[in-house]
């Protein structure tokens, strides 16, 4: 699947017709969105566009992706988290939630084999070991979630004539300060991993 790029490495082009069918440029060929999943999964680059129209669609088309991988029994997105993300569409703060998300999944993917590495190490390729760490990964992208929603609902609060509660310290700086915290615990956490690798050597 990783062969599939174009000869100028531009993303490949998947045509989305009316009837829902996924035409693959590339290849000539009709795909499903299993195929996308997998072509993702390879690091294949692609845009998903209206046959009809030429519109970008590939967020959708992603978005269906997930949607259908979560009806298969894999729940990736915790309830909290995704509860939390439906409160931020229409905020105030929304544009902010997509270049943080991008940016924290950036840093997990780049972090996530040399984690395995090290948890092999440390333990064996000890399972529990690697879930106790995923839980705690979980638990700090959804306290960084939170970083929005109480700034949200000070803000609400304060539309509505109401008194901000806490300290009045100004959003924005609270927010840095929370982000700030947040990087500290995950360069904390890779700390303790490796000094685990040192120690089990």
């Amino acid at each position: 699947m990783s062969d599939e790029k174009t000869a100028t490495g531009e993303p490949v082009i998947i045509k989305k017709y009316a009837n829902r069918r996924l035409y693959n440029t590339h290849t000539s060929s009709y795909v499903t969105l299993d195929h996308l999943c997998e072509m993702v999964k390879a690091g294949v680059e692609f845009e998903v566009r209206d046959a009809r129209t030429g519109e970008d669609i590939t967020r959708s088309v992603l978005t269906q992706i997930i949607f259908e991988e979560e009806n298969k029994g894999q729940n990736l997105l915790p309830i909290r988290f995704l509860r939390q993300l439906i409160r931020l569409y229409g905020d105030s703060l929304q544009a902010f939630v997509p270049g943080y998300l991008d940016l924290s999944m950036e840093s997990f993917a780049k972090n996530q084999e040399q984690m395995r590495q090290r948890l092999a190490e440390a333990f064996g390729g000890g399972g529990s070991a690697f879930e106790a760490i995923t839980r705690q990964n979980l638990a700090m992208f959804e306290r960084a979630m939170k970083v929005f929603s109480p700034f949200a609902a000070a803000q609400r609060d304060d539309s509505a004539g109401k008194a901000p509660q806490g300290n009045p310290e100004p959003t924005a700086q609270r927010a840095s300060e929370e982000i700030n915290e947040l990087k500290s615990e995950i360069e904390a956490m890779r700390r303790q991993l490796a000094e685990l690798a040192r120690e089990r050597k």
